[in-house]
């Protein structure tokens, strides 16, 4: 007899509207989907379409009107502010589109700090820092801060520090969305070969057809409703 899996993301009846009045903006409205471990999912949809509020009630940086999410079994929706800290820097990490790396900091030091934050020894941090600037391909520009880097390496750089604290969920909002296409390609490469070998979950929102093809599994947001 098999054992079902237990899902890494559960969204059940997810809903949040912005504003009030004739100005209301329903950006979810009762959204219930899974994501499994491992699985590596698209979310598409036109810009405003709620792609980003989506993204944001899984991470715990936003909370829903109503609707619950739980990741990797824990109720999201039911944390404090200690508890999403917790959440934020456990188990799920972010990368951003304006890659939000921190200006006077190596790309050694960028990526090492979530570890940092996790007070890991100096030695397992020097390690993990050097394995994953390996992974990315830039263990040669480890003493580069990020204006000696190009956006394709700065976006690296942002995938290897949200990779740091070993998350369970890896969230990206168009992490291609200022790359020219040849080095949005290799991003999006890069993302799908991570989530294989660092066994890490991953819910990448994005417009892009390859980010699509590479996808495990495709998710359309449209008028606040999820299909796929």
């Amino acid at each position: 007899m098999t054992t079902a899996v237990e899902p890494m993301v559960a969204v059940r009846g997810l809903t949040r509207t912005y504003g009030s009045g004739p100005g209301t903006v329903h950006a979810l409205r009762d959204v219930s989907f899974d994501v499994a471990p491992g699985e590596m999912v698209a979310l598409v949809g036109r810009s405003g379409s709620g792609k980003t509020t989506l993204l944001n009630l899984l991470g715990g940086l936003d909370r829903p009107d109503a609707g619950t999410v739980k990741v990797d079994g824990t109720e999201v929706t039911d944390l404090d502010d200690d508890g999403l800290s917790r959440l934020r820097r456990d188990s799920v990490s972010y990368v951003f589109q304006t890659f939000g790396l921190i200006p006077a900091l190596t790309a050694a030091e960028n990526v090492g700090v979530p570890l940092r934050l996790r007070r890991a020894p100096v030695a397992e941090r020097e390690r993990r820092v050097e394995l994953l600037l390996d992974l990315v391909g830039l263990r040669e520009h480890s003493r580069q801060r990020p204006s000696e880097l190009s956006g394709g390496q700065q976006q690296r750089v942002g995938i290897a520090r949200a990779l740091a604290g070993s998350p369970r969920l890896l969230v990206a909002d168009e992490p291609t969305g200022q790359l020219d296409a040849d080095t949005g390609l290799a991003v999006m490469a890069l993302l799908r070969a991570i989530v294989e070998s660092e066994g890490v979950t991953a819910v990448v929102a994005t417009h892009d057809a390859v980010m699509m093809s590479l996808a495990d599994r495709v998710l359309t947001i449209a008028d606040g409703h999820v299909a796929g």
